[in-house]
């Protein structure tokens, strides 16, 4: 049976791992507003942006109130972001940042097992 203080400590781990995550992406937008002097995303470009980061930091906000339905909503949007890619160009995203922004999702999932196992009475 999980603890409720394992539950507490899991929730709060993924809600300050979300907020990190959605500011530092935030501050990556303002400098690439700050350094291009304006040149606005393709069409294809949007498409990947609405999944990535914005679909994952929406999924990521959700769970906050609710830890599965965000957690599927920014793991959905991942794996979708890693499709359009793969689709788009023939080869999936490079590097672990995506997944690394899309990691507080997984321990949303945690908390919300955790927390539903702690709900249910043990068998006896």
């Amino acid at each position: 049976m999980a603890s409720a203080r394992g539950v507490f400590v899991t929730r709060w781990v993924a809600r300050a791992w979300s907020i990190l995550n959605i500011l530092v992406v935030l501050l990556f937008v303002v400098i690439e507003i700050v350094g291009s002097g304006g040149v606005l995303p393709t069409l294809q470009e949007c498409m990947g942006l609405a999944l990535w980061p914005i679909g994952v930091a929406v999924g990521l906000i959700v769970a906050w109130y609710r830890e599965t339905l965000g957690a599927i909503l920014a793991l959905g949007s991942l794996i979708a972001f890693y499709a359009w890619n793969l689709l788009r160009s023939g080869k999936p995203p490079q590097g672990p940042f995506f997944l690394l922004f899309a990691a507080p999702a997984f321990v949303f999932l945690i908390a919300a097992f955790l927390s539903h196992r702690s709900r249910t009475p043990a068998a006896s």
